[in-house]
């Protein structure tokens, strides 16, 4: 991705224990989305949707739907780097892209994220405008969208 947020959210970093590593010696695909999850609370965090949000108010971002795309394998010991996009925000939805790099955030990623989120009450069972500061926040790390966000996995024709 070529655009960056505009105020600069600060990148998220994550160094891969050894703990994470799958059979084949790389980084196993349930911790990509775990590493993912952790961008999105320090998102959350910085947006004032913490925890302390939580306790106050009973509301959260509920993950609705999420794209993930594994481009290259990740080893032991990586030191990662996730920077966050929002592409879209409005009163109670949230859209936003994590990018992993090994490293620095340049060049090309090693997995992205794509997801689409709710601003929920908990209380009342159902989406909930998100506070005005907040989405003002959210709103200003908006970003462009890279060409291939959006798109679904294709569908792969048969051999015959």
């Amino acid at each position: 991705m070529t655009g960056h947020p505009p105020t600069g959210l600060p990148l998220f970093r994550q160094t891969v224990r050894d703990d994470w590593i799958d059979y084949n010696g790389h980084l196993s695909e349930a911790y990509y989305v775990l590493i993912f999850g952790f961008a999105t609370d320090a998102l959350m965090d910085a947006a004032g949707l913490d925890a302390a949000y939580w306790d106050r108010t009973g509301c959260s971002l509920y993950t609705v739907e999420a794209h993930v795309r594994y481009l290259h394998e990740v080893a032991r010991g990586s030191e990662l780097t996730v920077r966050t996009t929002v592409l879209g925000v409005d009163g109670r939805k949230l859209r936003l892209l994590h990018e992993m790099f090994v490293g620095a955030p340049s060049g090309s990623p090693v997995a992205t994220e794509e997801l689409f989120t709710l601003h929920v009450d908990q209380t009342a069972g159902s989406a909930a405008p998100l506070p005005d500061a907040s989405r003002e926040y959210l709103a200003e790390l908006l970003g462009p969208a890279p060409s291939w966000a959006g798109h679904g996995i294709r569908a792969v024709q048969p051999h015959r």
